[in-house]
């Protein structure tokens, strides 16, 4: 009573008042009031979420104490480095076998056929095969203390995964080769590593190795061969004292001698992985369990409240396994008891096998992706079509600020679902690294495609990564925070002008995923490894007021120009690049030279539309040889430069156009698509000699 007697004095309407007037509407107003209801209940249950970072994103280091400007991933609770997540996975044997546990013995490694479905190996199945690869080669004389390094020269498929897995089975050291290096490396890491058994997939692949080994003293005994092969080969294999053997025969001399697992413990060596480098012989980094697995589990630590990796993930496999980018993400798959689909070994089907296998987790290079942003932006060819991508894209990108990751808005569904269901619609996690990639191309595709995706930074000394985006973080400009099982500091490099007291300097990385040291090289091992145990990158960084780290750019490749002025041209080639019209760049100067020329590769998707703005016709050809075309594009990069903040003797004063794109096959770029500086001065010397010919000071 006292209720209803407030409710008079106050006007408001009491219960009774309620009632009467709900029984005053008509139906047809009682069902509109309900719809809307739950118009909005729909909408509030259902309406999209913005996660919650795992630490403010405001700060996502923390400076270690030391008075080194050292600093730690904010995730950590101490400065202790993170070297293991799960209890039962400190080895990458043991990530297999509780892959193999929590999948319940699911699907591992699928392959095809042109124009077929996958077909899967299980995981007892896959376990089978190494421990008959491995026992085999224990047969022939390998062990832990004697003769522990197995060469492995293939391209991604099941058979050289179950080659690692043999290895690890077997406290083996894999050694991967890859023919990008060429003959004369090759044959020096066959001597440097001591390697007297290499899996080959291909007969191609088994006469390159007898070539590199024909002329010289080797300790080549055997050849293992995935793909069937012929008398001559095995003729020519007894000539330079190497047995010829195929994959079959071998498993089925491991099963006559089945020895039980001797598997390695965490300190112990994993892989011997060369860098490709740039100059000079390749370097064979050693790499232990701990180290590979500490960078995983870091990556897990990140991610792992936000997805939560299983057996029905799958991962599509077309990246070198000769790396260690495409490694561990293998490592993060098997740990889970996903799955590992491997591409057809042409990239020009790639897409084919990305349809037919739908994955969930996709690792990209900043080339694919600067192809894919292109290949969007090339297909919106009409002012209103642009407007409209612009628009959606707009939409996205606010979600993605706020924190909001999603593929199901009205913009995915009118625009960007195609470009989705191009990676197979079901991609949840994608990671980038290995170069650096466009602030604008990063920021569109984590929009467009609405799933989880992180760009990292490291290099092989480090495992594969030391820094990576942080959840909700979706900003970019920056390669991240440190993991967890690794600190990173930035030390003085004076002659640039970078001192670590103002946030600048060399990276440099120490942790549980530092490397040991290069093979049989302490010269270069010290070179690279101080007293302390920091590896110097030789990478320039900047720490930004959030916390994250910056690459502004590289020590190695600066030179000195003719007036005494120092020159890092990747950083004005990373500048460059932001250009529509521009694929690829190479910038050239010498203490000889007093200005910068540069050779540049038009984006053959671009270019047209980006002259036909101009009001210039033609032809990919004939638009590279026109040379209004190059002065348009050079106008261009100059704008760039100076809105960036080059100084005048950091700008090109004048380029040349080249039609071919630098690649792995010519040799312009390294597997892990790095310019080969040496290479690209060689190829281009007639080029940079005629330009600056041409050039009046």
């Amino acid at each position: 009573m006292q209720a209803q007697e407030l409710l008079k004095q106050l006007h408001l309407p009491g219960v009774d008042d309620v009632r009467q007037y709900l029984q005053s509407l008509s139906t047809h107003s009682l069902v509109g009031m309900g719809a809307v209801a739950a118009l909005t209940t729909y909408w509030y249950t259902t309406r999209p979420k913005a996660l919650k970072p795992p630490c403010d994103l405001r700060m996502q280091s923390i400076e270690v104490p030391g008075g080194e400007y050292a600093r730690r991933s904010a995730l950590m609770d101490s400065d202790k480095h993170m070297t293991h997540l799960y209890e039962d996975a400190k080895t990458l044997y043991e990530f297999f076998l509780r892959g193999a546990r929590v999948s319940n013995n699911g699907p591992c490694l699928g392959s095809r056929k042109p124009k077929q479905p996958y077909t899967w190996l299980s995981y007892s199945q896959v376990a089978e095969k190494a421990e008959n690869l491995g026992s085999a080669l224990l047969h022939w004389g390998h062990s832990k203390t004697k003769n522990q390094y197995i060469g492995i020269f293939a391209q991604n498929r099941p058979e050289w995964t179950i080659s690692d897995l043999a290895c690890y089975t077997y406290s083996l050291v894999p050694v991967p080769l890859y023919d990008t290096l060429g003959n004369e490396a090759i044959s020096y890491i066959i001597h440097k590593a001591g390697l007297s058994t290499i899996v080959c997939d291909v007969p191609e692949k088994a006469r390159l190795v007898l070539e590199c080994v024909s002329d010289t003293e080797h300790h080549v005994k055997t050849i293992i061969l995935m793909e069937p092969f012929d008398d001559n080969l095995v003729a020519r294999g007894k000539e330079c004292g190497v047995d010829i053997l195929s994959w079959n025969n071998v498993l089925a001399v491991g099963k006559a001698h089945h020895l039980k697992p001797m598997p390695p413990s965490p300190k112990d060596m994993a892989v011997v992985c060369f860098t490709s480098g740039t100059t000079g012989n390749p370097k064979g980094a050693m790499l232990t369990h701990e180290n590979v697995v500490s960078n995983i589990s870091a990556f897990v630590r990140l991610i792992e409240d936000y997805i939560k990796l299983d057996q029905f993930d799958v991962h599509i496999s077309y990246l070198p396994l000769a790396h260690m980018f495409e490694r561990t993400i293998q490592g993060l798959l098997l740990v889970h008891g996903g799955q590992i689909g491997f591409y057809q070994g042409d990239i020009r089907l790639l897409m084919d096998d990305v349809s037919t296998l739908r994955p969930t987790v996709f690792p990209m290079v900043p080339r694919l992706l600067s192809r894919l942003f292109d290949k969007i932006h090339g297909q919106a060819n009409t002012s209103i079509k642009r407007w409209v991508l612009d628009f959606a894209y707009s939409r996205k990108k606010a979600e993605l600020l706020r924190g909001i990751v999603r593929r199901d808005s009205i913009w995915d569904t009118l625009i960007f679902n195609k470009v989705q269901a191009s990676l197979g619609g079901r991609v949840r996690l994608m990671m980038t690294g290995a170069a650096p990639v466009s602030a604008t191309v990063l920021m569109f595709l984590r929009a467009v495609l609405g799933c989880h995706f992180y760009e990292g930074y490291g290099q092989t000394e480090c495992t594969a990564g030391c820094t990576m985006s942080v959840p909700g973080d979706w900003t970019a400009g920056h390669v991240g925070a440190p993991l967890s099982c690794n600190t990173v500091k930035l030390v003085d490099v004076a002659d640039m002008n970078y001192l670590a007291a103002d946030g600048e300097g060399e990276v440099c990385v120490k942790g549980a995923n530092v490397f040991s040291g290069y093979l049989m090289d302490p010269e270069r091992t010290q070179e690279t490894i101080d007293a302390d145990g920091w590896v110097h990158t030789g990478d320039i960084g900047k720490w930004l007021p959030n916390g994250t780290l910056k690459i502004v750019d590289r020590k190695k490749h600066i030179f000195k120009m003719a007036q005494g002025e120092y020159i890092a041209p990747e950083k004005i080639e990373n500048i460059y690049t932001h250009c529509d019209a521009v694929a690829q760049i190479f910038v050239h100067g010498d203490s000889l030279q007093a200005c910068l020329v540069a050779i540049i590769v038009p984006d053959p998707d671009f270019l047209p539309v980006w002259a036909q703005k101009r009001g210039l016709k033609g032809s990919y050809t004939e638009l590279c040889s026109n040379m209004n075309v190059k002065k348009a594009i050079l106008e261009d990069i100059l704008k760039l430069g100076k809105n960036a903040g080059l100084k005048s003797f950091e700008q090109v004063r004048d380029i040349t156009l080249h039609t071919e794109m630098f690649s792995i096959q010519n040799g312009l770029l390294t597997p892990t698509l790095k310019a080969k500086r040496a290479e690209l001065r060689t190829y281009f010397r007639e080029d940079i000699d005629k330009l600056y010919s041409g050039i009046k000071m």
